[in-house]
């Protein structure tokens, strides 16, 4: 039995269908058919009877005119059927294509023949009809191959009428094969037509006429004769002008590959379009046969079955991997082939399907997370190998610059990294408008996420999901894969928090939340990029330049700063504002405290509570310049507290120069130009003139409470703000706390230093100001014994009352200690820079000393009042110098000489220049000794102070 005569088939291929079988192939528009149009009007079917002939005639001239028969070795024997069924393909494990699990095209053909008959969808009515012309051709050319001959002539030939059912189908037939004639020989054929050569049209005519009426092909008619003769001649030519061996009808690109591939598709199971048959070695052993008519070698064979395998797997939903897989090891043969192609159309198929591969593939791999997912990620692997594979072959056969520049470039690489890129960035922005999209119909929504915070949390996820599912396939042509997709994912971000950023003027809830979630964003990425990196050669230097830094800590940073400014700039005009108004009233409150103490404490504390709640990751670092901002402003309200109180200086009178006593003269002891001028108070300073007494008494009294209050409540509110700081950090780390440093130390400074200026202010003011008329203008005026202290004591004890019940007990006694050393001070100055008001004979010393005592008693109040040892402390310069005046004259004189010439270095026996007064009197300082003697009423005193130091008698 042969392939062209299957008189005696065995019964098993009896039951092999033999009906023509439509291939459920879903039609692929995205892919263009790589190898050119034929031009010509042939349909598929056409072209697969055509693919047949050949392939029925090729095995008959390989067989050299002998028997066409072609076994398949699975029925040369039934035992060795049974082992080659469980045999695996050669062809299929070159391929990495699987065996399949059960057979799924029926039962087998008894031939390879019989086999592609089937796969190839012809009839058992047609195949009969080819091999009796077969038969035909054989007897009438006896000992020549098939592929010196023009095959589609000698079946026109040899067909008749009577060989087809009905008139029609011969004339359906004898038009597609005028057709091929066309197609092979003038529009597509092996060697190139000369332009001056008139064969071609003339044989178009001639197959145009045909085509409309049909043509007599006897062997000696006269159209047969023409149509022969001018077929001949152009196939049988060759590029040297001799007799070729071959006759090239068939074996021009894209006619030749088009017959091929519809071969090729016979490997494919005519009931499961996606598996490839198991008897695929011995189909591609056949197929080879027609390589000698169709022009076709290794290289075009690889190239054309990785087309149908490509082709395969997309127009079967791309569902099946190892086609594609196949394909791509099939192109690793035509890589490694590529680089010895010479022949220019070869080499221009080879570009043409890898072009259209390329482009398919692009097409998903730029967008891969859109065509892939983890339960299909095999099938990208897949096709990025077989893209770049192809990719590589490309640039092989680009241009020398580009050949050039391809040596530097890793191509694969490069590759990998724009489809990362491109496919993050369109990835990205599909999340973006997915959310803005969302949100749009969600109008509703009260108090939603801003979308910039919740893409956030996506570009998170993506960027987790590209490293777990893609980057594992991308690291084995880019060994940074995640790294750059982070960075892509970092950079689209960041571009939107950039404009976010730029729209922000102030700090809002919704600006801390997108800061917040951008700032933990770029911690993941940049996190992910060094891991990714680690082993690189420059350690992810490259990614971490691309990954611009959000600096989202610093922009929260400067919003908070900007609203501490603003809340700090509000509480220096309420300071302002409300002190204008303050009036320092006793009875506003039971603590007697001014209303705009408190409240100014309660700003604060609202601040800080303000702060705290405010949704940031850096309130220790940003808590010292709340602190330092509200603690100028404390400070301020301190200051502007105390401005305008007076001190000592204020009330102090201007100490006199000193003269000596006429003799005779008992109260002349100052002349009178220089008699200590009243001290004038301006209003800003005693405050008592045209009825304003905010500076009054009690008013002071009220700033040393608030002052105290302030001061108190400082402690408090630094213990609150630390326990809130712990809270908000979550943290027990006294470290955090010990480096914030101490709250408030301007204000706390300034608490203590305006308290005691306070105290002093109304010491001095009640002692020289308030008690003046009775005390400065009155004590020992004119009759020491006459003027004596007790007015002054009663008026100072109504103020000491005054005082204790204004004042807050914790700064009671300071300020009762100071008026007490005010007296002591205003006491010591009335007895030695009294002026010409004044003198004193020894035997006022006494009186002196009793007065001293009262004044003590009064501040001990039986012991109800100051300590004794405090009294004692501050009265010890007084009762020093009290000494000095129960001293007699000649001995004062003594002591002066001996002051003048241990100080000075004069001798006492020359004059003497007045000594400078100092202020720290002691009973030893030459000053001191000087004035009491100035204020000694007697006439030994008056001739010394005549001689030594000249002073005039008469005033």
């Amino acid at each position: 039995m042969d392939m062209v005569s299957y008189a005696y088939r065995d019964a098993a291929a009896q039951t092999v269908s033999t009906k023509k079988v439509e291939r459920p192939i879903s039609p692929s528009d995205e892919l263009t058919y790589p190898f050119g149009e034929l031009g010509v009007d042939l349909t598929q079917s056409e072209l697969r009877e055509t693919a047949y002939e050949i392939l029925v005639g090729a095995c008959r001239s390989f067989n050299s005119g002998k028997t066409l028969k072609y076994v398949s070795s699975s029925v040369k024997s039934s035992t060795s059927s049974s082992s080659s069924s469980k045999a695996a393909s050669k062809v299929k494990k070159a391929l990495g294509l699987k065996k399949n699990l059960e057979s799924v095209s029926g039962k087998k053909a008894s031939t390879v023949g019989e086999l592609m008959r089937v796969q190839m969808g012809i009839s058992e009515q047609t195949d009969s009809r080819v091999r009796r012309a077969f038969l035909r051709v054989a007897a009438g050319q006896l000992g020549r191959r098939l592929e010196s001959m023009v095959l589609p002539l000698e079946l026109l030939q040899h067909f008749k009428f009577s060989d087809f059912p009905n008139p029609q189908e011969y004339e359906v037939w004898q038009r597609r094969n005028l057709k091929l004639l066309e197609a092979g020989l003038v529009l597509h054929p092996c060697l190139p037509l000369d332009e001056t050569d008139t064969r071609p049209k003339q044989l178009q005519q001639i197959i145009r006429g045909a085509l409309v009426k049909p043509m007599e092909t006897t062997k000696h008619s006269e159209s047969m004769l023409e149509l022969r003769n001018l077929s001949t001649s152009l196939a049988c030519r060759s590029f040297d002008g001799s007799s070729p061996e071959i006759c090239h009808w068939a074996d021009g690109t894209p006619l030749n590959l088009r017959l091929y591939q519809i071969l090729l598709e016979a490997c494919f199971d005519v009931n499961d379009k996606i598996s490839v048959i198991e008897e695929v070695d011995e189909v591609l052993e056949i197929i080879k046969k027609t390589w000698v008519i169709l022009g076709i070698d290794q290289m075009f064979h690889n190239i054309c079955f990785s087309w149908v395998l490509f082709h395969r797997y997309v127009a079967c939903s791309q569902v099946q991997n190892e086609l594609l897989f196949a394909a791509d090891n099939l192109l690793s043969d035509v890589a490694k082939d590529s680089k010895a192609v010479k022949h220019p159309t070869c080499s221009q198929t080879l570009s043409s399907l890898l072009g259209l591969i390329v482009g398919w593939a692009e097409k998903r791999l730029l967008v891969y997370h859109d065509s892939f997912y983890r339960d299909n990620i095999d099938s990208m692997q897949s096709l990025l190998s077989m893209s770049l594979s192809a990719t590589e072959i490309l640039v092989e056969h680009s241009s020398g610059n580009y050949q050039k520049r391809s040596k530097e470039v890793d191509v694969a690489f490069s590759t990998v990294d724009s489809y990362i890129r491109a496919s993050m960035l369109r990835t990205f922005s599909q999340e973006k408008e997915r959310l803005i999209s969302s949100r749009k119909s969600s109008k509703q929504q009260h108090n939603p996420l801003p979308i910039l915070s919740i893409l956030a949390q996506n570009v998170s996820d993506l960027a987790f999901n590209e490293k777990e599912i893609y980057s594992a396939v991308l690291k084995r042509w880019h060994p940074l894969a995640t790294g750059v997709a982070v960075a892509t994912l970092h950079a689209c971000y960041g571009n939107e928090l950039k404009k976010f950023v730029s729209g922000i003027s102030e700090l809002t809830p919704d600006a801390v939340q997108v800061l917040i979630a951008a700032d933990k964003l770029e911690k993941d990425l940049v996190q992910m990029a060094v891991m990714d990196a680690a082993d690189s050669e420059d350690g992810g230097k490259s990614l971490m330049t691309e990954m611009t830094p959000y600096e989202a800590e610093a922009v929260i940073a400067n919003l908070v700063k900007s609203w501490i400014s603003t809340r700090v700039d509000r509480l220096k005009e309420w300071v302002t504002r409300n002190l204008q108004q303050e009036i320092w009233n006793p009875r506003a409150n039971k603590e007697r405290v001014a209303p705009s103490g408190v409240e100014v404490l309660r700003s604060i504390d609202e601040t800080f509570e303000a702060f705290f709640l405010l949704p940031i990751p850096m309130h220790p670092a940003l808590l010292p310049e709340l602190k330092n901002g509200l603690d100028r402003c404390l400070q301020n309200y301190i200051l502007k507290a105390i401005s305008g109180c007076g001190s000592r200086s204020t009330f102090v009178p201007t100490m006199p120069a000193l003269t000596r006593c006429s003799t005779g003269s008992k109260f002349r002891v100052f002349r009178k130009k220089e008699r200590p001028p009243m001290v004038s108070y301006r209003k800003s300073q005693s405050g008592t003139t045209n009825g304003d007494d905010s500076f009054s008494i009690p008013q002071l009294c009220v700033r040393i409470n608030t002052l105290h209050s302030i001061r108190k409540e400082l402690d408090v509110l630094e213990k609150r703000t630390i326990s809130q700081l712990r809270d908000n950090t979550r943290a027990h780390d006294d470290n955090i706390v010990d480096g914030l440093g101490k709250c408030f130390e301007l204000s706390v400074a300034s608490c203590l230093e305006g308290i005691q200026q306070l105290s002093e202010a109304i010491s001095y003011k009640i002692i020289f100001h308030e008690l003046r008329h009775i005390f400065w203008d009155y004590l020992y005026v004119a009759d020491v014994s006459s003027s004596r202290i007790e007015p002054f004591l009663q008026e100072l004890e109504n103020n000491l009352e005054i005082i204790s019940a204004t004042v807050h007990d914790r700064v009671r006694t300071r300020v009762i200690t100071n008026v007490m050393k005010a007296s002591f001070d205003g006491f010591l100055l009335i007895l030695l820079a009294g002026g010409p008001s004044r003198a004193f004979s020894l035997a006022d010393a006494a009186i002196i000393d009793e007065d001293l005592k009262f004044l003590m008693d009064l501040f001990w109040s039986d012991g109800d009042g100051l300590p004794t040892d405090l009294i004692d402390k501050f009265s010890v310069t007084l009762k020093g110098i009290l000494p000095l005046f129960h001293t007699d004259t000649a001995i004062l004189i003594e002591q002066l000489e001996y002051a003048t010439e241990d100080n000075l270095g004069t001798s006492a026996k020359s004059r003497l220049p007045l000594p400078p007064t100092s202020g720290n009197w002691s009973p030893t300082e030459l000053s001191t000794i000087m004035r009491v003697l100035c204020y000694r009423n007697d006439k030994i005193a008056t001739k010394f102070l005549k001689k030594k130091y000249n002073l005039p008698k008469k005033l």
